[in-house]
């Protein structure tokens, strides 16, 4: 684990992003403008804010999808020029040899710093794309990250790989819905929305590390949106979050401290055990 740093600010989103990538990459900047009011030396924003996401996740319609993007083409370029000197992770849909990923890049002025497809696609999303096949940490200034996408963030060896790989700062990135099949009168009572903040504290608690959460906000064909981004510690506690408002969960912390912190008597890395673990082929 890389420290030294000293105490950052980390911003996660909930914002809205559909087909027009102008409009997507106008609320990019704002947001990026935003975070950097407020101080933030990471923004972490949705999946899919390039383009927006899945119109219909059970039967994507192949003539809707979001657009295919150049990995190193003009609008992630764009971003790094947004980003300047902070740190920026963003969700696209990735053009790459003849296949189509759900894809994230994280950036800053310098270029792109790490990549992420999303590994672990629902049923739907696999007529629309195709599977990742790794988890990687990766060093920037704003200390070492690595970063899942909606779904990876349901099995917990997605973020312990990443910690594993010395992530202090674990980045998911998200277009979550609420229930497609079992729809709540009131948000609070959604089973989804549930999940998706339960997921978000677990992988933070378990693994040791700070989570920024992002998510879209809106509608999109018949899928409602939850927002609920937010920012938890090593202790698994939100330290900030939006609801399911639009806008930034902006917390302050020093997490090389915090995380030692978590770590000083029970360090569950340390302390795994994996010869006792029984490991299934795949």
């Amino acid at each position: 684990m890389s420290g030294g740093r000293g105490t950052i600010r980390i911003a996660a989103a909930s914002a809205h992003f559909g087909r027009d990538l102008e409009f997507d990459l106008a609320r990019v900047a704002k947001l990026i403008a935003d975070a950097r009011g407020a101080g933030a030396a990471l923004l972490v924003l949705p999946d899919a804010a390039l383009g927006g996401y899945l119109a219909d996740l059970r039967h994507p319609d192949p003539e809707a999808l979001p657009p295919a993007l150049d990995p190193d083409g003009p609008q992630v370029k764009r971003v790094c020029a947004l980003a300047a000197e902070m740190v920026v992770c963003v969700g696209y849909c990735e053009a790459a040899g003849g296949l189509r990923y759900n894809s994230a890049v994280c950036v800053s002025g310098d270029g792109v710093l790490g990549r992420h497809r999303k590994v672990h696609l629902p049923a739907g999303e696999v007529a629309a794309y195709a599977s990742g096949d790794r988890f990687d940490a990766f060093d920037t200034p704003a200390g070492r990250v690595g970063m899942l996408i909606d779904y990876d963030k349901t099995f917990p060896e997605s973020a312990r790989s990443l910690a594993l790989d010395g992530a202090e700062i674990i980045a998911c990135l998200s277009a979550w819905p609420a229930s497609i099949t079992n729809r709540a009168p009131r948000m609070a009572q959604d089973r989804q929305s549930r999940l998706f903040d339960l997921y978000d504290c677990a992988r933070a608690a378990e693994n040791q590390v700070v989570l920024a959460s992002s998510n879209q906000t809106g509608a999109m064909g018949g899928m409602r949106f939850l927002g609920q981004a937010k920012v938890v510690g090593p202790g698994g506690d939100i330290l900030a979050r939006t609801w399911s408002r639009a806008g930034l969960a902006v917390a302050e912390l020093d997490v090389a401290a915090e995380i030692a912190t978590a770590r000083r008597v029970l360090h569950h890395l340390a302390e795994r055990r994996p010869a006792g673990y029984r490991m299934v082929p795949s």
